[in-house]
């Protein structure tokens, strides 16, 4: 059977696919319609065609622009920064932020080969010269290349008549003390604010 195990293999290499996953995946469409199958392998066939960054935040768009900047209401004096595209998703689906994105295309990582020439931080600066905003928030992750990226960019704009921010970080909403991590305790501590 060299078509389910050729499929297997393919399947693996998605990110968080594993070996049974994989196979129970490959079981699944074997056993779904044809037309579903063939649909499913188009859109997969197709998605860098149809899908592409936009030109002023990175973000993904089927338009010449995507929605976030071309959307006339969007708060054009805030600026949020962050690593991938799908970044810009999470954020913007939490409906408590109303601001443009700027995608970075990933974080700094000397160890994976990832400097601050691989990233957009030229494309940043630009857009904070040439744009109105007051504010730039760093939304990267929190983690070591996050944190690294953030203070690259705290470096690069410091000398800008703009105010920058840095999510929060620490303790879930609804987190018990007791399963959080040495790293959550010690940001959320350093976070603290006054009530």
């Amino acid at each position: 059977m060299e078509a389910i195990e050729e499929l297997q293999t393919l399947l693996k290499k998605l990110p968080g696919m594993g070996g049974k996953s994989a196979a129970r995946l490959s079981y699944h469409l074997i056993k779904t319609d044809e037309s579903y199958n063939r649909a499913l392998g188009e859109a997969i066939a197709t998605i860098k065609e149809k899908i592409h960054p936009c030109p002023i935040c990175g973000c993904y768009t089927e338009h010449d622009i995507c929605t976030y900047c071309s959307d006339p209401s969007r708060d054009r004096t805030l600026l949020c920064v962050v690593e991938e595209p799908q970044d810009v998703l999470s954020i913007a689906s939490s409906e408590s932020y109303n601001g443009l994105f700027h995608v970075l295309g990933g974080a700094i990582d000397p160890l994976g080969g990832v400097g601050p020439d691989s990233l957009t931080f030229p494309e940043l600066c630009r857009r904070v010269d040439e744009g109105s905003f007051r504010e730039v928030i760093i939304a990267t992750n929190p983690t070591e290349e996050g944190d690294t990226t953030a203070l690259y960019i705290r470096h690069l704009l410091q000398d800008k008549d703009i105010t920058l921010t840095r999510l929060a970080s620490g303790l879930p909403i609804g987190g018990d003390l007791g399963y959080a991590d040495k790293l959550t305790l010690s940001r959320s501590l350093r976070g603290r604010i006054r009530i």
